[in-house]
């Protein structure tokens, strides 16, 4: 598995935003495709050294998404969840200097993959200068597209097959002017996430969802909020991250810091996902 190309070559790519998009939900769909295949039939799981769970269609996915990625930019680095570990010490050394970098989660939510709950995706994004400027998020099982252009300033959701209908979205397209609309992780939102909740003002309006489709629903105006006070790692949050940018939205880190990306061992700080500029998110915060 080769998870990182060319990376001692200048990173160069003078595409279309728009035309690089497009053939980035085409890999999404395919690696969709892959993925089922295997949901469907069922599959092993093994268990990193982290103790998180990886199956076939993690594996699959990668490969897949891996190459095609090098065929479309082959100067532009790659780098995946399942990138190879021999990998990771050159990644590590060289990612801060990266101009632009590929982050790829090819199967977003194994957990939802091996509950069979259908709310896994497959993540892509393209980094620029530290933040992610283009992202798919792909839902296969329920098959949903979310994209983003951030220099387009263009985010869509595509419900269906490739003729179904491409709807816009914004995070500001459905306004509740009454309750707050909080969204977090099924399995590990955790004591601050709740004491947070608990500090917000009126009663705010609950939602759950698994993997990075909890950022789409800030992306689409379905929710207002998604704090994570716990750790992720940057494939977690990249493409999703696109999205919501490209609708409208920002993503803090909890000091109110911009949430950026490209640091050796790519760990993310906690961060807060929000729809609208004017919510005081920080003084919610649980006070530690």
């Amino acid at each position: 598995m080769a998870p990182i190309t060319n990376n001692n070559s200048p990173i160069t790519g003078n595409f279309s935003h728009k035309n690089l998009l497009s053939e980035l939900k085409r890999v999404a769909r395919r690696a969709g495709d892959i993925i089922l295949e295997i949901y469907e039939k069922g599959s092993a799981v093994e268990f990193k050294d982290d103790k998180s769970p990886l199956t076939e269609a993690d594996k699959a996915a990668h490969n897949y998404i891996v190459a095609e990625l090098f065929k479309l930019t082959p100067d532009i680095p790659i780098v995946s969840e399942e990138s190879d570990p021999d990998a990771w010490e050159n990644i590590n050394k060289n990612i801060e200097s990266w101009e632009k970098f590929w982050l790829v989660d090819p199967l977003d939510g194994t957990k939802e993959f091996i509950k069979k709950s259908g709310e896994f995706t497959v993540n892509i994004a393209l980094i620029e200068n530290k933040l992610p400027t283009l992202g798919v998020v792909f839902a296969p099982a329920i098959e949903t597209m979310y994209s983003g252009s951030v220099k387009e300033g263009n985010a869509t959701k595509q419900v269906g097959g490739l003729d179904a209908e491409e709807q816009q979205i914004s995070t500001t397209q459905n306004p509740n002017e009454n309750r707050l609309r909080v969204v977090a992780s099924k399995d590990h939102a955790g004591p601050d996430v709740k004491a947070m909740i608990e500090n917000l003002s009126g009663q705010p309006e609950l939602k759950s969802m698994g993997s990075s489709l909890k950022f789409c629903l800030v992306a689409e105006g379905s929710a207002d909020i998604y704090p994570r006070l716990l750790p992720t790692m940057e494939w977690d949050t990249a493409a999703a991250h696109a999205v919501v940018r490209a609708a409208g939205g920002q993503i803090f880190a909890s000091t109110g810091d911009e949430f950026k990306y490209g640091k050796p061992g790519l760990k993310n700080a906690y961060f807060v996902c929000v729809g609208q500029a004017n919510i005081d998110w920080q003084k919610y915060l649980p006070v530690n």
